[in-house]
């Protein structure tokens, strides 16, 4: 048994370094390129009560949170597996602003079951959220950080996948689905088995434009999508119509911002039903068949908490952005540490702390160890020299010795 202690559960990683410093510099860099766009940061707790990370919209996370008895009052918690439902009780009922409000975030968040996200059940999750705001603006400006925010981990490659879930919904309504009936046929659009959603249509007794119409959804993938579902789609109701026309307007204002982007459509795309009240998007890379980024609108999140708000969203993976990223140990790379000798010379000090405010690494031998300064990664250390402490490279130095005295 002992022998398996250093293994950690299935979907649970550990980084170390160089990974690590190379995670919290890109961690860095994306909150401050958040907040020049205006996105304040929040800090959600890592554990809640159970029915508020878990009502309303939030009832989609049931299966992927973790559950625990609080010993004190004896109520329900859970460990977070997604920080929005927490970020939107903070708009609606801490901040509680007339105008549209930006906040963004980041932090490990638990699932009890691997997700999109690389297979891990441990994401440190990043992301930001407009509430206030409804309409093709503020849905292109967080598809837009999410370009920005791939480009920054050094994702040149990407392109986006854009669904809405007023389509499915308004195809089921035309139809007369009940809620069950609904629910199964969800399921069938996410595997895309046709013939199972064939025999579903037939068994809830759905015929003519109806029936062609959710069959035909489940083709209705790719980048000419919506020109196939103006003919395929042209007997639905106004609702479906209005929501393959919202996609079109928001591909094209994201296209004058970003026109080398490649866009995909997904009208059969549902992840977040439940959740979510409009466009739903997903980032890809070639050669990778999970998501990388995903977001979409949730108008009806702030309810539970007061004060219903429209609200859109993005949020990824740190750990699956420095997976795909490119180059960003030369971007972030570390400069090699200076070796200094033990000593409570004032000079000494000087020097070392001159050298630690100009950005420099310093590392102090500790007495009693022979160390040699180059299994610590130095190739330079102090030096005393005529009376003043200077760098040097370990080859110019004069017979160093490295036993500490």
């Amino acid at each position: 048994m002992n022998e398996e202690r250093w293994l950690l559960p299935a979907g649970i990683e550990e980084v170390l370094p160089p990974q690590a410093r190379i995670m919290e510099s890109l961690r860095r860099e994306l909150l401050d390129l958040y907040a020049s766009w205006g996105y304040e940061l929040v800090i959600p707790p890592f554990i809640d009560y159970l029915e508020s990370l878990l009502t309303g919209t939030g009832q989609d996370l049931d299966l992927q949170t973790f559950k625990l008895t609080d010993q004190l009052t004896g109520r329900l918690l859970g460990v977070r597996a997604d920080m929005t439902p927490q970020v939107a009780r903070m708009d609606a009922h801490h901040l509680r602003r007339d105008a549209p409000t930006r906040l963004c975030y980041l932090g490990t968040v638990l699932h009890t079951r691997a997700d999109g996200f690389g297979g891990t059940r441990s994401p440190l999750q990043i992301g930001a959220e407009i509430y206030g705001h409804a309409g093709i603006e503020s849905d292109t400006e967080i598809l837009r950080l999410i370009l920005l925010t791939l480009r920054a981990a050094g994702i040149a490659e990407s392109y986006l996948d854009l669904g809405h879930v007023g389509i499915f919904r308004g195809l089921a309504r035309q139809a007369g689905l009940d809620a069950i009936q609904e629910h199964a046929l969800f399921e069938a659009l996410q595997r895309k088995a046709v013939p199972e959603i064939e025999s579903l249509i037939g068994d809830f007794g759905v015929t003519g434009a109806p029936a062609r119409m959710l069959i035909a959804l489940a083709e209705l993938n790719g980048s000419d999508a919506l020109t196939r579902a103006d003919t395929l789609l042209s007997d639905a109701d106004r609702p479906v119509r209005e929501a393959v026309d919202y996609l079109r307007r928001l591909a094209d204002e994201l296209n004058r911002w970003h026109p080398e982007v490649s866009v995909h459509y997904d009208l059969a795309e549902l992840r977040g039903y439940h959740y979510k009240t409009g466009a739903v998007f997903a980032a890809f890379v070639p050669g990778w068949g999970l998501e990388v980024a995903r977001g979409g609108r949730y108008d009806d999140i702030g309810r539970v908490f007061g004060r219903a708000r429209p609200a859109v969203g993005f949020s990824t993976d740190l750990k699956s952005l420095l997976q795909h990223g490119q180059g960003l140990e030369q971007r972030y790379r570390a400069t090699d540490p200076v070796y200094a000798p033990w000593s409570a010379d004032p000079a000494l000090r000087e020097t070392v702390e001159r050298l630690r405010a100009s950005g420099e690494r310093v590392i102090n031998a500790l007495p009693g160890l022979p160390q040699d300064p180059r299994q610590l990664g130095c190739q330079r250390m102090l030096a005393q020299r005529d009376g003043r402490w200077e760098l040097q490279t370990l080859g110019k130095v004069d017979s160093p010795s490295f036993d500490n005295q």
